[in-house]
Formats: structure tokens, C-alpha cells, sequence
């Protein structure tokens, strides 16, 4: 059986380079990082990540944002294609929950290609629980087991 893919958003990608201080959860987000670094869980996202995130960090940390930037592309995380299923799956989010395009992109690739978004953003998991696929942060206990539980249709 193949790893569970899941598709950490910016919220929860910012916590593995933010001091922890700052950073609710902070733990579980190491977690998660290494579990995804040690091949049990598997990961995409939409290559807009790299914008939401450096936006932050310009904005946020403009001395460190080079360098935390830098840490996270040798990361490796792995881009989602982009489909017409993707985008009216986005599309689809965005105008039934009333989110972001930007927050749906990540959640419709976890629906799309069967995995979880696992996100830190509580207002949105609110509003969306019941299109599935989709946990916070908090919730993950750092079990494999854990993701399973929230894949439904």
C-alpha cells in the first residue's frame, strides 16, 4: 500500500521555518516535515506555494527570507500538475464555501488526487469540512492512520 499523500498549505509550511515561539502547533508541523522526509506519508502542492509562503517571509522576515526560502525549495516538495479537473474542483470551492481561490487550489489537489490538506487555518477547515479530504493541523496525531480517517467524498 503507498504512502497517504497529503498537501500541507502555506500555513503549515511557514512553521517549519518560523521560530516556534510564534508558531501554534509548531511541533506537529516538525512532524509532519519528517514524516513526509522519511517517505511515510507523501507530498504535493500547487506550485503557487512558493509565492503565498515568500510573500510572508518578504513581508514578515525581509532579512531572513532569502535563506528561509533557500531551506525550503532544498525541500523538495513536489508541484501538482495543474488540470482542468484541478481548477473546476478550485473553482468549485472558492464559490460553494466562499474561500479563497488561493485556499481552494491546495484543498482540490488533496480532493483530486485522493490525499489530505492539512492546514492551520481553522477558519477554513470550518467552512469546508463537509467537502472532506481536509484536517487541521491540530488534529493530526502524526500517524499515517490519522490521514486515513479523513479521506471521504
Amino acid at each position: 500500500m503507498a504512502a497517504p499523500l497529503v498537501v500541507p498549505d502555506a500555513s503549515v509550511i511557514l512553521k517549519w521555518v518560523l521560530p516556534p515561539a510564534n508558531e501554534p502547533d509548531f511541533e506537529r508541523a516538525l512532524a509532519l516535515r519528517d514524516a513526509i522526509a522519511a517517505g511515510h506519508v507523501r507530498t504535493r502542492v500547487p506550485s503557487l506555494w512558493i509565492y503565498e509562503v515568500g510573500n510572508m517571509l518578504a513581508r514578515e522576515r525581509p532579512g531572513d527570507a532569502r535563506q528561509l526560502l533557500e531551506t525550503l525549495q532544498r525541500f523538495g516538495l513536489t508541484s501538482a500538475p495543474q488540470s482542468s479537473i484541478w481548477l473546476g474542483r478550485t473553482l468549485e470551492l472558492t464559490e460553494r464555501y466562499r474561500v479563497t481561490f488561493y485556499d481552494a487550489a491546495y484543498h482540490a489537489h488533496a480532493i483530486v488526487e485522493r490525499g489530505v490538506l492539512i492546514t492551520a487555518d481553522e477558519r477554513y477547515v470550518d467552512r469546508v469540512r463537509e467537502a472532506g479530504f481536509v484536517m487541521r493541523l491540530s488534529e493530526w496525531d502524526g500517524s499515517a492512520a490519522a490521514l486515513m480517517d479523513h479521506l471521504s467524498d
